[in-house]
């Protein structure tokens, strides 16, 4: 079965995203006839036309991954070990765990594999369009591939996700006004996505605004932008741990309890700092926090082996570099990120002077596409959005290179159809 699904990736190169749909509903939703258009021209690489087929093996054996590790970060001695090492604000718990948890994986040849958790996962929203976007390229994929659920009740997920943390919060009142908050956020990559999201909130009765961090303003015990108090903060600042000075009312105002702030410093803390996947992949110390065998065989297995880079094993990573993936362990958006068959001497040096993990490096899937006439092949990683350990959606990246970067052409997000393809399967495009 599973070779009929890479068969499928690789061969089927019919486009499934409806150009003209998704256009519409983003103009129904911002009031803009343009914002595709627009979007298409500043973002040419955001957005695939194809999906990516994993079967639905794959799908749940990645959901059990993420539930394995949920459970592990719930354990006192896990949560221990983390903070022990985690700057000091981790150790504040003002209740909200997260919305957009992101679990990227590679599907290798040993099935998927865990290689990142991210807490402020962007994509989400665009990712649930894309998904209401797509028309079968043929009658059998139609049947094998439904999409599973509408744009609205995808939406419905993310909009309680965000009461959820409020509620998560204390105050037993209304969410009424969130701020998407990031540093100069019309100058970031996924500004479009922030328009959908405060759209999204004002639609479910919700006050929002998108706003610079530095122009938020701790007073009078509440945080204020522009003469309003602010209820929940969406996050999507890389300074995970407030300490620059520009979010200082931010960062006084969530340690006040004046703010829920999701994702917060505690959950990055917990979830998205790299070093929690030596310990997530060391057995040992998996067994001596009383993991359970099957859990510890789960993650043994779902998760790319990953170590501390030292001095001491400085040689030995050195020799051993063509396997494995070297990131710096409050890293974010594959910055600063290598493979180690790529590394030069002088970048080696930087890797030792810094904070870093390596990984064994797991090769990612393909998938074939069409660009300008010329067949190509690209990665694949799979993210799975999640809240509370539940996957809400599904999503690939499709890229070109060392790690995804939304600017390969024919490449960008993709939906992920999840089904279980026969071996005669009579679809034209394999």
């Amino acid at each position: 079965m599973q070779d009929t699904v890479e068969r499928l990736n690789i061969d089927c190169l019919c486009r499934s995203l409806d150009v003209d749909a998704l256009g519409a509903a983003f103009a129904r939703e911002i009031g803009d006839d343009h914002f595709a258009a627009e979007l298409a021209r500043t973002h040419p690489g955001l957005v695939s036309r194809l999906p990516v087929f994993i079967s639905t093996h794959h799908a749940a054996h990645m959901r059990n991954i993420i539930t394995a590790i949920e459970g592990v970060t719930r354990l006192p001695a896990f949560r221990d070990a983390v903070l022990a090492y985690a700057p000091q604000i981790a150790g504040f718990d003002p209740g909200p765990i997260g919305v957009f948890m992101g679990y990227d994986f590679h599907l290798g040849p040993d099935g998927p594999q865990l290689i990142e958790i991210n807490t402020n996962a962007g994509g989400a929203l665009l990712n649930a369009y894309l998904a209401q976007a797509q028309r079968a390229c043929c009658k059998e994929v139609e049947v094998l591939y439904p999409i599973s659920s509408s744009l609205e009740q995808m939406s419905a997920r993310f909009i309680e996700s965000f009461q959820s943390e409020f509620r998560r919060q204390g105050p037993a009142r209304p969410l009424a006004r969130i701020a998407i908050v990031d540093d100069q956020p019309e100058a970031q990559f996924l500004y479009p996505e922030f328009r959908l999201f405060q759209r999204l909130f004002e639609r479910h009765g919700i006050a929002a605004v998108i706003a610079d961090a530095g122009a938020l303003q701790w007073r009078d015990g509440a945080l204020w932008h522009d003469g309003q108090p602010i209820d929940l903060i969406y996050n999507r600042l890389t300074d995970f741990a407030f300490t620059e000075d520009r979010h200082r009312d931010v960062r006084a105002a969530y340690l006040a309890g004046a703010v829920a702030v999701t994702p917060n410093p505690r959950a990055h803390a917990l979830f998205a700092d790299k070093r929690n996947l030596i310990a997530m992949t060391d057995p040992a110390v998996l067994a001596s926090w009383g993991v359970a065998e099957p859990v510890i065989a789960l993650l043994h297995q779902g998760i790319a082996k990953t170590e501390p880079v030292t001095a001491a094993r400085a040689d030995a990573l050195w020799s051993g570099r063509s396997r494995l993936f070297f990131k710096p362990a409050r890293g974010y958006g594959s910055k600063a990120a290598y493979r180690g068959d790529k590394l030069t001497k002088r970048v080696w040096t930087d890797i030792l002077a810094g904070d870093y993990i390596a990984q064994a490096l797991v090769q990612p899937s393909g998938r074939g596409v069409s660009v300008d006439g010329t067949r190509q092949l690209m990665k694949v990683d799979i993210r799975n959005y999640s809240y509370d350990g539940a996957v809400q959606l599904l999503a690939a990246r499709l890229y070109q290179g060392q790690t995804t970067n939304m600017r390969t052409p024919g490449g960008g997000f993709a939906p992920v159809f999840v089904g279980d393809i026969a071996a005669d399967l009579a679809c034209a495009c394999v």
